[in-house]
């Protein structure tokens, strides 16, 4: 696991996104009410309102210094070429203004031409060179402009195939989970070779691109929820706590930061856990944005890596 990484992750990604004074504004917020780590990319267009609020807060002295802050940022795939890894690092950091990241990730197992948008072509699907690629990731390491690195949406063989050749293994795993897609699989793998599951989509992640109503409107939660005296939300990210992962939350509201903060001091039971078991399981975001008949994933399937 990274070095200190805050158990509750602060989640940047948002569909369509907010001007930027009020994402600099949502971003003091949550440090104002704790919120110590904050996950972000290149692609969420949210590296630099958070930037200028980590600055703020310094300021204003919310924080005493950047040290007391862990962020996160990834590599888009138009940028998953081996030669372009430490350049989007350097334009990162610069729209962040700060000298270092605490985890930069690679975002998916997927290359794009250079210079594409998130609305890309299928023929802008190009074979990723994982070698190559987590070979530059290993040097943004080693020059320390990211003091931990890691991968996003890697299935257990494409981190196997990761793990056979890497220097530095990848500290952490970000994927989709929640008690509708628990991953228990690939959590039991990761714990096994010493990565870090930080869990994405812990509430279902609702919006324009991905995601579903699934998590907040289960009724087994919600049962569980009543009957506890808390919010579905809590007991989600409670569960996810309780399997070893690390939750990624993500609310502009002020009022459910907090409670989303609060899922300590408390547990869920061995019954309230055996029901949370019985949530029939459903994959948020599939994926099928990188399917092509003639790019390197043709299916589902083979993104995942499932038989």
């Amino acid at each position: 696991m990274p070095n200190r990484m805050p158990v509750i992750t602060f989640g940047t990604a948002c569909s369509p996104i907010p001007p930027p004074d009020f994402l600099i504004s949502t971003f003091m917020d949550a440090i104002k009410v704790g919120y110590r780590h904050f996950d972000t990319a290149s692609i969420y267009d949210t590296e630099e309102p958070l930037g200028q609020a980590i600055a703020q807060a310094l300021q204003q002295g919310l924080i005493k210094n950047r040290e007391e802050v862990f962020v996160t940022s990834k590599l888009w795939c138009s940028d998953g070429h081996p030669n372009l890894v430490l350049p989007a690092l350097k334009k990162a950091l610069k729209k962040l203004g700060l000298d270092y990241v605490d985890l930069y990730l690679i975002h998916w197992p997927v290359r794009l031409k250079e210079e594409s948008s998130f609305y890309f072509k299928k023929e802008d699907l190009l074979p990723f060179d994982m070698r190559g690629t987590w070979e530059a990731m290993e040097e943004c390491s080693r020059l320390g402009l990211a003091k931990s690195i890691g991968v996003s949406n890697f299935s257990i063989k494409k981190l196997s195939q990761l793990l056979a050749h890497a220097t530095i293994p990848p500290a952490v795993n970000q994927v989709q989970m929640n008690p509708s897609w628990k991953q228990t699989k690939l959590r039991k793998f990761c714990s096994e070779n010493g990565i870090q599951v930080n869990a994405g989509s812990s509430l279902g992640a609702t919006g324009t691109f991905w995601g579903s109503c699934v998590i907040m409107k289960s009724p087994i939660l919600q049962d569980i929820a009543k009957a506890k005296g808390k919010s579905v939300a809590q007991i989600s990210l409670r569960w996810i706590y309780e399997q070893g992962a690390t939750p990624i939350v993500k609310s502009f509201n002020k009022e459910r930061m907090i409670e989303n903060l609060q899922i300590f001091n408390w547990e869920l039971s061995n019954e309230e856990l055996d029901k949370i078991n019985q949530i029939p399981q459903c994959r948020g975001f599939t994926g099928e944005v990188f399917i092509s008949p003639q790019g390197p994933y043709r299916s589902i399937e083979e993104l995942w890596d499932e038989l």
